[in-house]
């Protein structure tokens, strides 16, 4: 027998008092604020006032929350500029709020991460061939959404030391 869980009708008042202890925990953006009031069935007319009041009271802000999350990913996931502007497109952040905060990642801090994460990989890879070694790196450093010309430029360098 299935047991179905109960959804409790959510008002409009408590949505907007649980969206900003949502917001006041930890940085949300408008995307994800508004996937949570739909998944509390609040109607488009109340979410968009909801997500207004958000905005005007401070506990949303799309830059601070980009900001936040290109630091994050960058230095806890180990991420390159491509993937965390993939992710930050999903949410709809707008174009120029990700690359104003994707500009603000360290350019030598950026390839040193990039050289880290490769090394590490390079040591878990049990591979002779120098080609196929090269193609599972740039595949890994691809994967992590480092960009192309960087990614060859540092793995060539590293096979080189290699040799």
């Amino acid at each position: 027998m299935e047991y179905e869980k109960k959804k409790r009708e959510v008002s409009a008042e408590s949505a907007l008092s649980k969206a900003m202890f949502i917001c006041s925990r930890q940085e949300k953006c408008c995307f994800d604020i508004r996937k949570k009031l739909r998944d509390w069935e609040i109607s488009s007319n109340d979410q968009d006032q909801i997500i207004q009041s958000l905005l005007d009271e401070k506990f949303i802000n799309e830059e601070r929350y980009t900001n936040f999350y290109v630091r994050d990913k960058f230095r806890f996931n180990k991420w390159g500029r491509i993937k965390i502007t993939h992710h930050l497109k999903q949410k709809q952040i707008p174009e120029y709020i990700i690359s104003d905060a994707i500009n603000q990642l360290n350019e030598n801090e950026y390839t040193q991460n990039l050289h880290d994460i490769l090394i590490h990989k390079i040591k878990t890879i049990r591979e002779e061939d120098l080609y196929q070694l090269r193609a599972k790196l740039y595949r890994f450093a691809q994967g992590r959404g480092f960009e192309s010309q960087l990614s060859l430029l540092l793995i060539d360098k590293l096979i080189s030391e290699m040799k």
